[in-house]
């Protein structure tokens, strides 16, 4: 989040204001963007060690220096630092200091890369002035969940004392992961409900392609994407794929009766965040929550309540592509070019949706299951992933050259999916790549990483 929430805006005195809400992102195919968020690891040259959020050499130290010398405007929490915003962008942190990029909404996958390029650069050259560096991976490789920083925010206070209540890696998730995402429009409510169908089909593919987090504190897991797996036991009320997105009648009244039912964390009163964790919404809107009786919430709360859910595709008034590990910088185009290629083209959308229309529930949970452990080795309805693959990815490119959208230069979008065709091509995944040299050159340390993947 780019600031601190707010419980303005109307009064919630009927769901269909919640579906409304929604049904707002609804987009004429010439205003569809795609907004890219992207987060890295920031860790000491010293010493490896992740930054904390005080000090010289510290994330709020980072942040200021940005502000200060590329003109970004500060957000503020509470006296601190917690985020920075220039031209519809946002420089924001996770629990743990992960550094994140949230894009602007752009019309092309090349202006896309402009824009990670430029911060990219910035945060660069003040990371060397403060002895820091900053690596794409989906898990820290090194250090212990009890060595991780945790950032001034109040949102993240609430979490964090109540993810360990309903699962055993939410505490990993949020201070030891990093991922990559594609937000995509939506022309209509039957164009949304078949994009988020073929998105959540295909979203363990995304996982495959990108896995590149091997590593749990030095020692390899025997899992690709340790990011992914950590999703599986973090909230079965707020994650996972989301079955009920397949069935007859889905749209956007069903998906706020899935928000609905996820329970709350905060309600933001004040500049301060009541913890309401577990709470429900339903008792919200019916003036019946405990720590605020009385009190009915506003379209300001709703906004805040739909991003506490994580499932691996999100519904807000788009939709967020959540599969994909963070990894090397030429893997952020790649990611958004794959989805763009896949649902911003008629053509390339229906064959995408035949590609994984007939999949059942059980095909759609073994791929989930097994791609962050085996990569593209994982099988379901007689194919493997790597074969799934290749035919995304033909979907993809026929998609973006349709587009047409082109450069300077001439070139159109889809050489941003080159990283994709050679890991499809070959079967191995990124992480896999690691762990060979983990077991080769590098003998046996992880060390290498943070110069070798160092931005």
């Amino acid at each position: 989040m780019a600031a601190p929430p707010s419980s303005g805006g109307d009064p919630i005195t009927s769901k269909r204001q919640l579906v409304e809400w929604l049904e707002a992102g609804v987009k004429p195919k010439a205003d569809w963007r795609v907004g890219t968020e992207h987060e890295k690891f920031v860790f000491r040259l010293t010493d490896k060690r992740r930054a904390p959020y005080d000090g010289p050499d510290g994330i709020g130290a980072l942040l200021n220096t940005i502000a200060d010398r590329f003109g970004w405007d500060k957000v503020e929490e509470n006296g601190n630092t917690i985020a920075l915003t220039r031209d519809g962008c946002n420089i924001t942190l996770e629990p743990g200091g992960q550094f994140e990029l949230s894009g602007a909404p752009l019309e092309t996958l090349h202006q896309t890369c402009q824009e990670a390029n430029a911060h990219l650069n910035e945060a660069r050259a003040v990371c060397a002035d403060l002895g820091l560096g900053m690596v794409g991976l989906g898990f820290d490789p090194t250090w212990t969940r009890d060595e991780m920083p945790w950032m001034p925010k109040g949102r993240y206070k609430v979490m964090r004392a109540y993810m360990p209540k309903v699962g055993g890696r939410g505490l990993d998730m949020m201070t030891r992961t990093c991922t990559i995402q594609s937000n995509l429009d939506f022309g209509s409510e039957a164009d949304m409900v078949e994009k988020f169908r073929i998105s959540l089909a295909l979203q363990p593919l995304a996982t495959a392609l990108f896995a590149n987090s091997p590593f749990v504190e030095g020692r390899p897991t025997g899992r690709v994407s340790e990011r992914s797996f950590v999703w599986t036991d973090t909230d079965p009320d707020r994650c996972g794929m989301l079955d009920f997105v397949f069935e007859d009648g889905f749209g956007f009244e069903r998906y706020c009766d899935y928000l609905l039912d996820v329970p709350m964390y905060f309600a933001y009163r004040d500049g301060e965040y009541v913890d309401v964790a577990g709470e429900s919404f339903r008792e919200f809107m019916a003036g019946r929550l405990p720590q605020l009786p009385g009190e009915i919430p506003h379209m300001g709360d709703w906004g805040d309540h739909v991003t506490t859910s994580f499932p691996e595709v999100r519904l807000k008034r788009f939709l967020e592509m959540r599969g994909a590990d963070g990894g090397p910088w030429s893997s952020i185009c790649a990611l958004s070019a794959f989805w763009v290629g896949i649902l911003y083209d008629d053509s390339a959308q229906k064959a995408a949706w035949s590609l994984v229309k007939d999949w059942t529930q059980e095909d759609r949970a073994t791929l989930r299951d097994r791609a962050p452990i085996v990569g593209l080795k994982a099988e379901a309805a007689g194919r493997s992933l790597q074969d799934i693959a290749k035919d995304a990815l033909r979907i993809a490119r026929d998609g973006l050259n349709a587009r047409a959208r082109l450069d300077n230069g001439g070139e159109n979008e889809a050489g941003f999916l080159a990283p994709l065709d050679e890991v499809a091509a070959s079967g191995v995944t990124p992480a896999e790549r690691m762990l060979a040299l983990y077991d080769g050159e590098w003998g046996g340390s992880v060390e290498p990483i943070y110069k070798k993947f160092a931005y």
